[in-house]
């Protein structure tokens, strides 16, 4: 049974499309976005020379374990924190998935 992992990318606002771009080049089929409200320190800004806007989007993306890494890549170099997206993104493992078709599990 292939194994997956849900990549959830958070980014400002209006750049969502740039994360899903960057992640089907790599072989996403596609994902979730879900808007939401970040919230940040003076400090975190200090520390990491960024300005933490409160307008954000989460992308959920679904994909097999052997995607992950270079869709993660992909997404830091399009939408990571030094650029406009100052997006952050990571995995988690998914033990179990409901509602794929068999067909599309190989090729997630």
């Amino acid at each position: 049974m292939e194994q997956f992992n849900l990549i959830i990318a958070i980014v400002n606002t209006g750049f969502s499309e740039i994360v899903m771009d960057a992640a089907r080049e790599e072989g996403a089929k596609g994902g979730t976005i879900i808007h939401a409200r970040g919230t940040g320190t003076k400090a975190m800004e200090e520390k990491y020379g960024i300005v933490i806007t409160p307008n954000k989007e989460m992308i959920l993306i679904l994909v097999t374990k052997k995607l992950s890494d270079k869709i993660l890549s992909a997404i830091y170099k399009s939408a990571g924190l030094a650029s406009d997206g100052q997006g952050i993104a990571f995995a988690l493992p998914v033990s179990d998935v409901v509602g794929l078709k068999n067909s599309l599990e190989g090729n997630n």
